[in-house]
């Protein structure tokens, strides 16, 4: 180490004498500062012996090549299978799949805080950035914000507005039953997006987006968001560039679908002028909606008192809810009926269940969530089963180390330091989750107690601590639901069981061609 160090700061000086001497040529200048640069990277205290891509250290370049090619999750496993349970992913930045990291960097009392990564996936409106949830790098600011809308996305306010996903669930299974009467194939992928997405605009608006019912993408909106996602992730990886991409004064003028998150910000205005309401000349909402949607429980919040909910609280909060509240249940929904079509027999079992709960009366039509999750334990771990396998977000959730410093793994992280722990590592540990690879829901019943605490403080896909996602409670309602009626309703297999579906990872794993054919179950 003392050898290292010394090699760096000879380094350094003769850079400095390099420079000193070489004035009159900005291009020698340019070349020992790059070079400068460099060395500082690799040879960043406490840091240079945590392993990792050689390029890795010198550069974030490495990190962003590696997300742009849509694969990260997969590279940071290989890699943490060579290394051990850091890596170091760029110069500042530490992956760590050390289970107990969980609590420590995103427990309830962790003052490890959020990163730069954040920052460009705030709102615009009326011409300027503001956080959501999400986007919140301060911890004040977040829990106030979250203070105004918590109650909302509790359990029992969610399960207020069942009846709305229903009519989604209704309507998913006729388009289903029209393709199983015309003997199709189809891509399943797509249509639980439309599914996921109309239900989240019914949840907040009263009004769904028309994806179920056109099958398509409605005005593009789908492809608009994932174009989106790939630039947020992306400058994410480097946020210093985030105000020359996210903060160009250029961007609205040239670029005004990105710079508005795809026309969402568009789409909540247009739906709260669909409900009645409207905007005065300062462009605050002037309505008096009433439901069981976000927009209406969060508009009568600002018409009691306009200080504590204010308009561009309702527009952010609505707006983040639905770019942020599809992708990750589709790409749940898409992950168990994939692990099911791939393993016949527990599929067989699953709709053993669910027949047997039909012929005692037990479930509903359609199935409610309260019936999902008393009656149907063998779904409830297949369901937290291919969750695991496939979480929805594929990145580490980044933090700063705070003041001090920290250990993990038994390695000494200063303080600034970026660390983070990634759900596709901890949910492939053999040492939590044995035999990591392979589906089985068994795991899930057939656990000690002891173990099954184990799994369950590892089992990430949300999040955790005051940062866990907030919409959790939507999306495990909507699989507790769907999913087993999909399975009452119909006979799914792949059209080609020899070509499997593609994944694309710009911070959701998402997948695209799930090919499947339907049969019906039940009568027309």
């Amino acid at each position: 180490m003392n050898t290292i160090s010394h090699i760096y700061y000879e380094a350094v000086e003769c850079l400095r004498s390099l420079i000193s001497d070489c004035a009159d040529h900005p291009f020698i200048i340019i070349s020992c500062l790059i070079t400068f640069f460099i060395l500082r990277n690799k040879f960043r205290r406490h840091l240079f012996s945590i392993p990792g891509p050689f390029l890795a250290s010198l550069t974030d370049l490495w990190r962003l090549h590696s997300v742009w090619k849509a694969q990260h999750h997969k590279t940071l496993q290989a890699l943490h299978k060579k290394y051990g349970p850091l890596v170091r992913i760029a110069p500042n930045v530490i992956s760590v799949s050390e289970p107990s990291a969980i609590g420590t960097i995103y427990g309830i009392k962790s003052n490890y805080m959020k990163t730069g990564f954040y920052s460009p996936w705030s709102i615009a409106w009326q011409g300027k950035h503001h956080d959501g949830l999400f986007s919140a790098v301060d911890p004040v600011y977040h829990r106030e914000q979250k203070k105004l809308v918590a109650n909302s996305f509790s359990m029992s306010s969610v399960l207020e507005s069942e009846a709305l996903v229903d009519t989604c669930s209704t309507l998913f299974m006729q388009q289903m039953g029209k393709i199983a009467d015309q003997n199709s194939e189809v891509d399943l992928a797509e249509w639980l997006q439309y599914y996921a997405f109309d239900v989240i605009g019914e949840l907040s608006f009263l009004k769904k987006f028309g994806f179920l019912e056109s099958g398509s993408d409605v005005d593009s909106m789908i492809h608009g968001l994932q174009k989106v996602l790939k630039i947020l992730t992306l400058t994410g990886q480097v946020p210093y560039t985030n105000k020359l991409f996210m903060e160009n004064p250029l961007i609205p003028i040239f670029f005004p679908k990105m710079h508005q998150q795809s026309g969402v910000i568009d789409f909540t205005v247009r739906a709260i002028q669909a409900r009645g309401g409207s905007f005065d000349q300062k462009g605050e909402i002037e309505a008096n909606i009433v439901g069981k949607d976000m927009l209406s429980k969060w508009t009568a919040v600002k018409n009691e008192n306009p200080q504590k909910m204010t308009t561009t609280d309702i527009l952010i909060h609505t707006s983040t809810l639905v770019f942020a509240g599809s992708d990750t249940t589709a790409i749940a929904l898409r992950a168990i009926v994939y692990f099911l079509l791939k393993s016949p027999a527990k599929l067989d079992k699953l709709v053993a269940e669910l027949d047997a709960a039909d012929a005692k009366g037990l479930l509903s039509e359609p199935v409610s969530y309260k019936e999902s999750i008393t009656h149907l334990s063998y779904l409830n771990a297949c369901i937290k089963e291919a969750i695991r396998m496939h979480p929805s977000v594929g990145l580490i959730l980044e933090r700063f180390v705070p003041k001090g410093g920290a250990y993990f793994a038994g390695k000494f992280i200063p303080e600034g330091t970026i660390v983070g722990v990634n759900a596709w590592i901890v949910h492939n540990d053999p040492t939590i989750f044995p035999s990591p690879e392979t589906f089985s829901p068994e795991r899930w019943l057939e656990a000690s107690p002891s173990k099954l605490q184990e799994m369950n403080q590892c089992w990430f896909p949300f999040g955790a601590g005051t940062r866990s996602c907030i919409g959790k409670n939507i999306s495990m309602m909507e699989i507790s639901k769907v999913i087993p009626q999909l399975f009452r309703e119909f006979k799914l297999y792949f059209a080609d069981p020899n070509k499997d579906w593609a994944i694309r990872n710009y911070w959701f794993v998402q997948q695209e061609n799930l090919i499947v054919k339907l049969e019906r179950r039940r009568g027309v």
